[in-house]
């Protein structure tokens, strides 16, 4: 960055606010990876668990904190990927994939399924579910999509996925990733009031 641009954004900047700090594993990274990272790490997101079979029916999974409601009707969702994910070629192939939400109860399975690949499967802590995928026990939520789309940008993916079916665990609370690890919501805040009120 220029000394003109870091001028221009320290004026923009309000009273309260800091410039982006360099990344601590990477000081030389230029400003704008340095701020979506900073910014993407507080940024909490619901935990969720996609699973999947590659071709020869090996099961595949992985943690993903890009999940979002796409649409109500037809009831529609989307995760995001690296295509260089070990997982990737199975997404690719395969028409159909498990979601799965977590709660708080589940933190121990999802460092698990965000750990070694070829351990992700050892144990029993999943069982076969719809088409043969993986279904994660004990969640408490999960649903059956058929992949409509893949849409590549860049080295990255923006699957879009149809729901056809799912199922309940009981409630918990929401398991969230936050500055690099995993928490939960803090007390709810009151809703302030408003002289109209």
């Amino acid at each position: 960055m220029t000394d003109k641009a870091k001028s221009r954004l320290a004026d923009a900047l309000p009273a309260t606010a800091a410039p982006v700090p360099p990344l601590e594993a990477d000081p030389n990274a230029p400003i704008d990876l340095a701020a979506f990272k900073h910014a993407f790490r507080r940024h909490a997101a619901g935990v969720a668990i996609i699973t999947s079979l590659r071709g020869d029916g090996t099961p595949v999974g992985f943690t993903a904190t890009s999940l979002a409601s796409l649409s109500a009707v037809p009831p529609l969702a989307t995760f995001n990927m690296a295509r260089t994910a070990s997982a990737w070629p199975a997404i690719l192939d395969n028409g159909h994939v498990i979601i799965h939400m977590l709660g708080a109860r589940n933190r121990d399975v999802a460092e698990i399924m965000s750990g070694p690949r070829e351990r992700r499967f050892e144990g029993s802590h999943w069982h076969a579910g719809p088409y043969g995928i993986p279904v994660i026990n004990d969640v408490t939520s999960w649903m059956v999509g058929r992949i409509i789309e893949r849409i590549s940008v860049h080295n990255n993916a923006v699957v879009v996925v149809q729901i056809e079916e799912g199922g309940m665990g009981a409630d918990d609370e929401a398991l969230l990733y936050h500055e690099r690890s995993y928490r939960v919501p803090s007390a709810e805040l009151p809703r302030e009031t408003t002289p109209h009120e």
